[in-house]
């Protein structure tokens, strides 16, 4: 009840606008946002380096309602690839398809991403192609798959462990060579489409998190659940697999005590570094992806 009351709110508007102004907005978000500007997603960044985390920027949008729309937002990514490289950061940067201009031109959609996977492949870098609602996954992985053929190992698709069809996607997606992030999923869908249960979504992540570290591409497990990232150092470790074949990530300063530690154990951690103006939807999609994270959120505001 309370995750569909979240998701629910996500959608409305006028909340959306009385919060992103409100001058409480920042006391609630400045710990989990980096910024509303991309100077100052690239000082997280830049701290995150320091303690040895990577990073991905996301410049918060999506769904955007014009062709102009969508080439600002592939120019604001473009900024933000050529910041990162001039700043010398492990960096990748995460985009959402519809901000590109998915719904509107699939013809103008690959053109803009093409544009930023080839600017990433310039500096050795990836574009983070993000998942959205079960209506764009064909979409989606048709993009992904397009730009890996003409530009190799430089993007990265990302997979809902919520959804039936996973791992059928996964399993072609790794026999195409194509790297994968693993998350559980954040969106309202119907039980044709996805493991209503969390037990379920969480069995299931488990799951593909461990054919991925298989026979992956370099994949990235995304996610906070310590049991389940319990479960899949025990299987690296028995398995004999390389750390330095896959990635744990996490989202900006959520469970940075956990970060830091896989990061001394000697693996590979990302933090998902989110930046911009509108990042209300992004928030409640949060909550709403594990109603805990609300308790969690409020108790990190209390402690500071």
């Amino acid at each position: 009840m309370l995750r569909s009351t979240l998701l629910y709110l996500a959608r409305q508007g006028w909340l959306r606008h009385w919060i992103e102004t409100s001058s409480v907005s920042r006391r609630l978000t400045s710990r989990f946002i980096a910024g509303r500007t991309l100077e100052e997603g690239i000082r997280a960044a830049d701290q995150l380096s320091k303690d040895r985390i990577l990073s991905t920027l996301d410049h918060l949008g999506e769904n955007v309602t014009s062709l102009e729309e969508a080439a600002r937002s592939c120019d604001s990514y473009l900024a933000a690839l050529q910041s990162i490289e001039r700043h010398g950061l492990g960096a990748t940067v995460s985009v959402k398809l519809t901000q590109l201009g998915l719904d509107l031109s699939e013809e103008v959609c690959l053109r803009n991403v093409s544009a930023l996977v080839e600017r990433a492949r310039a500096m050795n870098s990836r574009i983070e192609v993000d998942m959205e609602s079960s209506a764009h996954t064909d979409r989606t992985l048709w993009l992904v798959s397009e730009l890996h053929t003409r530009f190799g190992g430089h993007v990265r698709a990302v997979i809902q462990a919520y959804l039936h069809r996973s791992e059928e996607d996964i399993r072609r997606l790794s026999a195409a060579g194509i790297a994968v992030r693993l998350c559980k999923g954040a969106y309202r869908e119907p039980p044709a489409l996805a493991f209503q249960l969390k037990a379920d979504v969480d069995r299931n992540y488990v799951k593909l998190m461990k054919l991925l570290l298989e026979g992956g591409a370099y994949p990235a497990i995304a996610s906070h659940d310590e049991a389940v990232i319990r479960e899949g150092l025990q299987y690296v470790r028995a398995s004999g697999i390389d750390p330095n074949s896959f990635e744990f990530q996490m989202l900006y300063g959520i469970r940075r005590d956990l970060q830091k530690k896989l990061t001394s154990d000697g693996f590979r951690v990302r933090s998902y570094v989110p930046y911009g103006d509108a990042w209300y939807p992004y928030f409640m999609r949060r909550l709403a992806e594990r109603p805990a994270n609300l308790l969690f959120i409020l108790k990190n505001m209390i402690r500071g």
